[in-house]
């Protein structure tokens, strides 16, 4: 199963969250500006394709799922910590996508993931990499069978969401807010989910990346910075 639908699985249970219980306020202030990026050109810049397509097309940055058992993986490389990142998005005929980070060097949970956000269709998730699913003890239960239910209740704290109705060839715009052990994510605007969770505040994130699941999703006016109090 791909890793994007094992995620799917073991976050649904805690999906919603109650409207009251989203800050309704920012998390956090835009400092230095990491990356501002709005794809007028013909070459990926600074996005280094590590899994499937991703190109610019149109003045648009296009991912594609091109292996069976992993989306397309495009991933902007610098260290951060407590960031806000936006973006705008567009589905076009994709079943959905995530925003995740990553510490390489980190030996502690799958593939150094620390958080992301996951959009589909009906579902926004907020995970903690780190300290849920994709830690190492959590991802190596869920291959006993016999495990598998006790490791998604361990996980289950370390993940929230909403649901949302998005449709495809129209353009969104999300904002992802990291500050400590806190993220909020607001879409078109309106705060819509949170998360307080250890793992968030992870001293080190050394990249962010989108990972695209089937046909394809565009991104565009990419803009990261560091997040101030």
């Amino acid at each position: 199963m791909r890793l994007f639908s094992i995620l799917l699985l073991v976050l649904a249970p805690v999906l919603v969250c109650a409207a009251g219980e989203v800050p309704s306020t920012p998390l956090a202030s835009k400092g230095d500006v990491i990356l501002s990026d709005d794809f007028e050109r013909t070459d990926l810049g600074r996005w280094k394709p590590l899994i499937g397509t991703f190109a610019v097309e149109g003045g648009a940055l296009k991912g594609v799922q091109t292996r069976a058992d992993h989306g397309a993986v495009g991933r902007f490389y610098h260290p951060m910590k407590d960031v806000v990142v936006e973006f705008k998005f567009q589905l076009d005929g994709s079943s959905g996508f995530n925003a995740v980070f990553d510490d390489q060097k980190f030996k502690g949970s799958h593939a150094g993931h620390i958080c992301r956000a996951s959009f589909t269709p009906k579902q926004l998730r907020l995970a903690d990499d780190k300290k849920g699913i994709m830690s190492n003890e959590l991802y190596e239960m869920r291959k006993d069978p016999a495990r598998k239910a006790e490791a998604d209740k361990l996980a289950a704290p370390h993940s929230s969401g909403a649901k949302i109705n998005l449709e495809q060839k129209r353009w969104y715009q999300v904002a992802i807010e990291v500050m400590g052990d806190e993220m909020r994510v607001s879409l078109d605007g309106t705060p819509i989910a949170y998360l307080k969770s250890e793992g968030v505040a992870h001293e080190t994130k050394s990249s962010f990346h989108f990972t695209v699941n089937g046909k394809g999703v565009l991104f565009d006016d990419v803009k990261i910075w560091q997040a101030v109090k």
